[in-house]
């Protein structure tokens, strides 16, 4: 069974929903995962989604924050919500493909405000928290065997190796590649032998973006982009991942989000 698989941080899914539209109807994912859809569950354009051919729709909202909603024209049963330091904020939700043991994990890492200090920083030390709970739920839930099949994917708000932002010195000090959140980022990657399926089509040197900040006046000509977003597999399904593409052209359509799409393609048994 052939398996496209999408992450996008859509940054309110009312406010762009034509442009899932159109990724949907260019890129053909079988299963999208939406992050910062910004608005609760009553309020998503199922309609939209559904005319668009994905019927099978889970959805985590909150109002105007957060929020994960994961789209599918392929059957997917829900599979449970977890609330991960119980702040009751709509961060992560999960489902079963159908037919196979595959479970998707669709999260979206607090941000972690701008100062790199939880002391100073309430919001710094809830996205350490929140990773650590991560980190601790899936390797206490005994899916790093090479029977599991797990996807964890989404925003993780950081971009761990020195090519995953514009500059690796000037960025030390900044939230999302600090070196205290790169450290929790691969401790959440050990606890279930995690495989980072980006990096595995695009070398460590290389530089691989997929955010750009609205403040940069053109984008394209700074790139000073970081990787925020991921796709991770568990072992069982390393062999299984095909291909990899990072949608960029996608920051150039009109009133984008920040972030663009990612696929994963794979080959399920």
């Amino acid at each position: 069974m052939k398996l496209r698989l999408a992450t996008w941080n859509i940054n309110s899914v009312r406010l762009r929903i034509g442009l899932v539209e159109r990724f949907l109807k260019e890129f053909e994912p079988d299963i999208l995962c939406l992050q910062e859809i910004k608005c609760k569950e009553e309020f998503f354009p199922y309609d939209a989604v559904r005319d668009a051919g994905y019927p099978h729709i889970h959805v985590k909202g909150q109002a105007g924050y957060h929020g994960v909603a994961t789209v599918s024209r392929i059957p997917l049963t829900a599979n449970g919500t977890e609330n991960f330091c119980g702040t009751g904020e709509a961060r992560h939700i999960a489902a079963i493909v159908d037919g196979k043991p595959l479970i998707i994990h669709n999260v979206y890492i607090p941000a972690g405000g701008d100062i790199p200090d939880p002391e100073v920083n309430p919001k710094f030390g809830q996205k350490l928290a929140y990773v650590r709970a991560l980190t601790d739920w899936f390797g206490e839930s005994g899916k790093a065997d090479s029977e599991s099949h797990h996807l964890l994917t989404g925003d993780f708000n950081i971009a761990p190796c020195e090519h995953d932002v514009w500059s690796h010195k000037q960025l030390l000090n900044v939230v999302s590649h600090t070196p205290v959140e790169v450290e929790h980022l691969m401790a959440l990657k050990h606890s279930a032998n995690w495989h980072d399926t980006m990096r595995a089509f695009v070398p460590e040197e290389e530089k691989l973006y997929t955010w750009w900040s609205y403040r940069a006046r053109d984008w394209r000509v700074s790139n000073r982009g970081r990787r925020l977003d991921h796709v991770w597999v568990t072992p069982g399904l390393e062999s299984s991942v095909r291909a990899m593409q990072v949608i960029t052209e996608a920051r150039g359509w009109e009133k984008p989000s920040d972030h663009v799409p990612v696929i994963v393609d794979l080959e399920l048994d």
